[in-house]
């Protein structure tokens, strides 16, 4: 298993390796063929001239890797955002403030992620660029067939996964940090939305997007967090035991494949001989808020409203399946869009005061595991049905969390010689840190299990 972020850069910081040293490695696993399609641009050289400041050692990041997902600006290129319908639009003036509060944190950005067109798919297929593998970031290469890296923030969990980067900026606006962390082995933060600017990123669906990141562990992503977010997370020292943990009921627990139901309930089994206290807990209204995403949903509203006018230049450009899915939205009347926001309040109402006894909830990250790319390469009808099958459930588990305005963390439970499972932690907005340190503790006793 790869160090992570928090060990290496006390690494540098006493000398005994430098960023220098780290980063050609991480090079060295960009140009590897595990990192095949991972990436749409790379920029070693300046990378390299980053790296070799000797300032950006007492910096957080201490000029370490970090990959950029193709939606954020960077100044003086153009964003992509996974398309070709953008290939002539203009270089950005200005780096997005995220991409701007990772370089003062002393990060090095190595290159542009590939990601799903729009970001508008939790599968992470992209015809244009091409589609990275998911590889396991804590026990190495998947064996067999290719497996789907998850989306939409796919190259970014294969370069963390894979070595080429600590840390891939993405966005999440139905799971894309969460679900492409769970099937590459690796961690992804959601944070409460509002905590994080998502200026100068294409958007997917303003109301529900949220700029994140995906790490090699959880103490990685609370350093990371405290960068894009200009927090600091309050320290809490409780252990385990202390914290009121619950698994809730029905949806998020139907449908799961065998590998994933075994896991998750060895994980919850290994907890509690850890000293957790975990109960269950009854959400039916999880249930009832699939609804309203029935027709595209936010997403799909809210997205045909920035694309109207390109898809009339350059609808033919685009991933067909993914403008099917932007151009629900047309079909939305104004009165319908306002019932959703309406009705996602009173639900987001609800589901605080049934949370209210509880520090964190315990899901499956999704309840498959990685789809071959071959199952899905199908381009007829058959083909189309299946993608939207396993993309929709891909997104289950994680949409819901956005639609609560809340927050979540993706572990990996896995152990080796087993397909990566992630293991989710969420409660509703503004619960960041109590999500972030019950994910520390988790990550310890899973850590202790193994020993």
């Amino acid at each position: 298993m790869m160090n992570d972020l928090d060990t290496t850069r006390q690494l540098v910081q006493r000398g005994l390796s430098s960023a220098s040293m780290e980063l050609e490695r991480c090079i060295d696993s960009a140009q590897s063929t595990a990192c095949a399609h991972a990436f749409t641009r790379t920029w070693f050289e300046p990378a390299r001239q980053q790296a070799a400041r000797p300032e950006v050692t007492r910096l957080p990041l201490a000029g370490l890797a970090v990959s950029i997902k193709d939606l954020f600006d960077i100044e003086g290129q153009p964003t992509l955002a996974g398309s070709v319908a953008l290939a002539d639009a203009p270089a950005a003036v200005e780096d997005a403030p995220v991409v701007s509060r990772l370089r003062s944190a002393g990060a090095t950005l190595i290159g542009r992620s590939t990601m799903a067109e729009f970001a508008f798919s939790g599968v992470g297929t992209n015809p244009h660029y091409g589609t990275p593998a998911a590889y396991d970031g804590r026990f190495g290469a998947l064996p067999g067939p290719a497996r789907v890296p998850g989306g939409s923030s796919s190259g970014a969990a294969v370069s963390v996964a894979a070595g080429a980067a600590f840390v891939g900026l993405g966005s999440d606006t139905g799971g894309s940090l969460r679900i492409p962390a769970a099937l590459n082995g690796i961690v992804g933060f959601k944070s409460t939305a509002r905590l994080v600017p998502t200026a100068g990123a294409v958007p997917l669906s303003p109301t529900l997007d949220t700029v994140g990141a995906i790490t090699r562990s959880v103490r990685d992503a609370v350093l990371v967090h405290e960068v894009l977010a200009a927090r600091r997370v309050r320290h809490n020292p409780m252990p385990l035991s202390g914290w009121r943990l619950a698994v809730p009921e029905t949806l998020f627990l139907q449908d799961l494949d065998r590998h994933v139901a075994a896991v998750f309930e060895r994980t919850l089994h290994t907890l509690r001989r850890a000293g957790a206290k975990i109960d269950e807990l009854r959400l039916p209204e999880t249930a009832a808020v699939v609804q309203l995403q029935a027709g595209g949903g936010l997403p799909a509203a809210e997205s045909y409203a920035w694309h109207r006018q390109l898809l009339q230049q350059r609808g033919a450009q685009y991933d067909p399946r993914i403008r099917s899915r932007i151009e629900r939205g047309a079909h939305m009347l104004a009165a319908d869009y306002l019932d959703i926001l309406q009705a996602r309040q009173r639900w987001i109402v609800q589901m605080q005061s049934q949370l209210a006894g509880v520090d964190a909830l315990l899901s499956p990250t999704v309840p498959i595991v990685a789809p071959t790319l071959d199952s899905l390469a199908a381009t007829d009808a058959a083909g189309d049905a299946e993608f939207f099958r396993v993309n929709a459930l891909l997104l289950r588990n994680t949409s819901v969390v956005n639609l609560l305005d809340g927050c979540a963390l993706s572990l990996p439970c896995h152990q080796q010689g087993e397909w990566p499972v992630g293991l989710m932690l969420w409660h509703a907005g503004q619960h960041d840190d109590a999500v972030l340190h019950v994910g520390l503790r988790v990550e310890e006793a899973l850590a202790a299990a193994k020993s």
